[in-house]
């Protein structure tokens, strides 16, 4: 299984396309996980479903999880306990400040992911 996290961010549709490929060429399931850092399931449901109409997803097994709590937290827990054989996930490239007062989750589950962890790296174009 591929795991894909998923913040709704500019790069997420390039990253269902490059999951999606990868989880094709390797015939094998593709997760969409979005974690929110409160409680608002019922609005992260209705745009996790939207995404499954990506052209790049017809013919595949998707499912679609959405948690709540530290993204790379819930991302970390849910890789060991569905036995992810992969992790595709976005990084925006963020710097200095920013990245210094939240943290980067891209880094986090890199450090912390027990299986391989491909890394989609897009700057902000501002």
């Amino acid at each position: 299984m591929i795991l894909c996290p998923i913040d709704f961010s500019p790069v997420t549709t390039a990253l269902i396309r490059l999951a999606a490929g990868l989880a094709r060429a390797e015939s094998t399931d593709l997760v969409l996980l979005h974690v929110e850092p409160s409680e608002n399931p019922t609005s992260s449901a209705a745009a996790m479903a939207a995404l499954l109409t990506e052209p790049a997803l017809a013919g595949l097994a998707v499912r679609t999880v959405v948690q709540t709590g530290c993204a790379a937290r819930q991302i970390l827990h849910f890789a060991a306990a569905q036995a992810a054989g992969l992790i595709v996930l976005g990084a925006h490239g963020a710097t200095g400040l920013t990245r210094f007062l939240v943290g980067s989750t891209a880094e986090s589950v890199l450090r912390g992911a027990a299986c391989p962890t491909l890394l989609f790296t897009v700057k902000p174009t501002e």
